[in-house]
């Protein structure tokens, strides 16, 4: 059994009688209407194209060199549409469960997306065309998975972590000075680190050791953050000699061209590599060492989760503690770190805000994307690898908007809220049962 069919949610909602339940026929429903929606959408996207003509670069922007590919925009639509269409129908019959119909959720969304973006791009004059948004996905979508990482880590053990945004702003602001002092973007991870860490032992004491309501404690810990980092970055003298060394601009270059032994050589080779290969290598490294951090958490988190003893523990707490009480797991010291090191990832995505795309700190900095990573893992099932495509998910959906300001058919802000808009379709139960872990939330006092 693989580590996801074991720690999969199981369908409530199915009834092995053969009686349907009522919950099954609204799941049924829901499901039908959001494709039936989706495939409207596409057959006015279809319509409504003048000028079918659309220009898709390989690069991020129009060159000489490479003027890019003109296709049948229109085309791409109907198929799109078709796509929809065919799935309308094993969802009609209610014949869409578990992996499956996420899958096929996958694929609709998907199409929609495509046609979505070709209808922009459709009927506009001048060199605008459609750039492959995948590298500037990953860009922004550094600070989302580690803070979904960090929240995957917490609720998995327990304990509520509202407070992900506070250690973004406080990771911020501690990897900008560590990284302005030593002037070393590198050393201003461990800056944010060790700011993350910080916000977490807060978090820890306060919710483990004084049982204080989870939630209000999140909000409390956020506030906090907020405060004291803009009334710290308030003392230092305003003279431009000591200002410089407190807020420079420090950041992560991209690792093929940073100079890391072994590290830079291999990234920039497997780049150069000729075909789709070479490209695919050059969006997934021609990122930061941040990136790369992050491409390690991720499998690292969900090793640790769902394959070492530490991890059992960690899930043991966060489902049953009194059951992981009597074998002798230690609960409150096994969610404290499990706490902590939530810290530490979330501190890392606040270190992206500063060293991570070389900006100094400034009040509002991080922008409230601690609450959309919290939506990651609510829409990604509290499951590590789940939570990371759905920070992917939010990463592309803001590239799209970067991208997408430049056409003038609808407002950025609606681009914006579509995540939203998918995380609301899935928690109301379009893909299946979505349960937190059992005692997430709850303190436990030893009897």
């Amino acid at each position: 059994m693989s580590v996801l069919e074991e720690n999969a949610v199981p369908d409530s909602d199915a009834d092995v009688s053969g009686v349907r339940s009522r919950a099954d026929r609204l799941r049924q429903v829901k499901v039908v209407a959001v494709f039936a929606l989706a495939a409207l959408l596409l057959l006015f996207f279809a319509v409504d194209i003048d000028d079918p003509m659309v220009r898709l670069l390989r690069g991020e922007r129009v060159t000489a060199e490479d003027p890019g590919l003109l296709f049948d925009g229109r085309r791409v639509v109907w198929i799109c549409f078709a796509l929809c269409l065919v799935a309308l129908v094993p969802a009609a019959l209610n014949r869409l469960r578990g992996g499956v119909l996420i899958t096929v959720a996958v694929v609709v969304g998907t199409a929609f997306l495509a046609g979505f973006v070709i209808w922009n791009y459709a009927d506009q004059a001048g060199t605008l065309a459609i750039a492959n948004p995948l590298q500037g996905t990953i860009k922004y979508s550094v600070p989302l998975v580690f803070g979904a990482l960090a929240g995957c880590v917490c609720e998995r053990a327990g304990v509520i972590n509202i407070a992900i945004e506070g250690q973004f702003i406080f990771g911020a602001f501690a990897a900008s000075i560590l990284a302005s002092l030593a002037y070393s973007a590198e050393l201003g991870l461990l800056g944010g680190v060790l700011g993350g860490v910080c916000v977490a032992l807060l978090l820890g004491v306060f919710a483990l050791r004084y049982q204080v309501n989870q939630v209000v404690l999140g909000v409390v810990l956020i506030a906090l953050a907020t405060g004291l980092t803009d009334f710290l970055f308030s003392q230092f003298p305003d003279d431009a000699d000591s200002r410089k060394y407190v807020s420079a601009k420090i950041g992560l270059e991209p690792v093929p061209d940073a100079g890391y032994p072994v590290l830079s050589p291999i990234a920039s080779s497997l780049g150069d590599l000729p075909g789709l290969l070479g490209e695919l290598f050059r969006i997934v490294l021609d990122q930061t060492l941040l990136a790369y951090l992050m491409y390690i958490a991720v499998v690292w988190v969900a090793f640790v989760l769902f394959q070492t003893r530490w991890g059992l523990r960690v899930r043991a707490v966060g489902e049953h503690p009194k059951a992981a009480d009597t074998v002798g797991v230690k609960v409150n010291r096994t969610r404290m770190t499990a706490v902590l090191l939530g810290g530490a990832l979330a501190g890392l995505g606040g270190a992206f805000f500063t060293v991570g795309r070389d900006a100094t700190y400034q009040v509002d900095l991080t922008a409230g994307n601690g609450f959309i990573a919290l939506a990651a893992v609510i829409m990604g099932r509290w499951h590590p690898v789940y939570a990371t495509f759905a920070a992917l998910f939010f990463g592309l959906m803001t590239q799209l908007k970067a991208q997408l300001d430049a056409v003038d058919k609808i407002p950025g802000e609606l681009i914006t809220a579509m995540p939203y808009l998918a995380t609301i379709i899935a928690v109301a139960g379009l893909v299946g049962a979505v349960r937190p872990p059992a005692a997430d939330g709850e303190p436990y006092v030893k009897g």
